[in-house]
């Protein structure tokens, strides 16, 4: 609680300074100082995707408000973890962040739908469903809530990697422990698959596989490379069983403070930012995979019979999970045969 108590004083205090505008005499004359300095949360490093699409976001937001609007970037989780992030977006302690679906879905529940594992058939029928209608009514999901969505960020395609075996079929899992993050759907989709789910937060993972608690983890191949993960747990099987898209959002109590006009901007700014950064991650996630490849790490494509057994098995979870929106669910569907064709 105090820790909170002290993030509200810290953000109050930055909304309060920064929404009034000062002017800074110098002897050319007079300079403009921005109207609003915003904070931005970001988890990882200053070289990773995301980061520079948050980086791309600030310049663009700098440029097109004439200086009006300045925001800074933290980077490397020095605001606190995705959850704590989450929380001080409600309360405006921070202004703007991207995150994971992962914890954003015990806010808004809806989400737990675009985590399903094996929802889509690749990359582009995921962006053919979140670019379009299905898309907008998830964006349009978070209603009345404290939090307000801006744009979608790629977060690529999660697989399994350990350091016992290569997976090659779905007996292959029974009885490895992998590491998950700390989400229920998570969890049951690891069990679903015969393995042991291990909540376990993420600068854990390396030295868990090293010392044997775990047996391996599951994800993105940039994350597996610039971890270090590869070192430790050199199977790698792409099986890409969740492709779960991040956000960027903007606290409601400053959305609700900034005139019409930077509103209309910073939404602009934050799609162009997304496009960006999707192909950023594009070529990360191939120099990442020709790193772990160079490295000596053995990868196993998944041949297609062994993925829809891998499928059939987390099969039951659509119902646990989303049995109220089985209607999304055919319509996520359909747009996939549409995008084959």
């Amino acid at each position: 609680m105090k820790k909170n108590i002290l993030y509200l004083g810290v953000g109050l205090a930055v909304v309060f300074a920064a929404a009034c505008t000062r002017v800074r005499k110098s002897n050319e004359g007079q300079e403009a100082v921005p109207e609003f300095v915003l904070t931005y949360a970001e988890n990882q490093a200053e070289d990773y995707p995301t980061t520079q699409g948050a980086y791309k976001f600030k310049e663009l937001v700098y440029e097109r408000t004439g200086g009006k609007i300045e925001i800074q970037v933290n980077t490397s989780g020095i605001l606190g973890d995705e959850r704590t992030v989450i929380e001080q977006l409600q309360f405006g302690g921070v202004d703007f962040a991207r995150v994971s679906l992962s914890p954003l879905a015990e806010f808004v529940p809806k989400l737990n739908i675009l985590q399903m594992p094996y929802l889509y058939t690749n990359r582009e029928h995921m962006w053919k469903v979140l670019d379009g209608p299905i898309g907008d009514d998830f964006m349009n999901s978070f209603g009345d809530s404290s939090l307000v969505p801006l744009s979608w960020y790629d977060a690529g395609a999660r697989s399994f990697y350990n350091s016992s075996r290569p997976i090659e079929s779905l007996k292959d899992m029974e009885g490895m422990k992998i590491r998950v993050q700390e989400s229920a759907l998570a969890m049951d989709t690891i069990e679903a698959l015969g393995a042991v789910p291990v909540p376990m937060t993420y600068g854990d993972v390396y030295s868990a596989i090293q010392t044997g608690k775990i047996n391996g983890a599951e994800n993105n191949w940039p994350s597996y490379e610039s971890t270090g993960h590869h070192e430790v747990a050199r199977y790698f099987t792409r099986d890409e069983h969740t492709r779960v898209p991040e956000i960027q959002l903007v606290s409601r109590s400053t959305w609700d403070k900034l005139p019409a006009e930077y509103r209309q901007i910073i939404g602009q700014c934050a799609r162009e930012s997304a496009l960006y950064e999707r192909d950023l991650w594009a070529d990360r996630e191939q120099l990442s995979e020709e790193r772990t490849r160079k490295a000596g790490c053995v990868v196993t494509e998944l041949p297609l019979k062994e993925k829809t057994r891998f499928r059939e098995a987390v099969a039951p979870l659509y119902k646990k999970y989303c049995s109220d929106y089985e209607d999304i669910i055919k319509a996520i569907a359909d747009t996939g045969k549409e995008h084959s064709q």
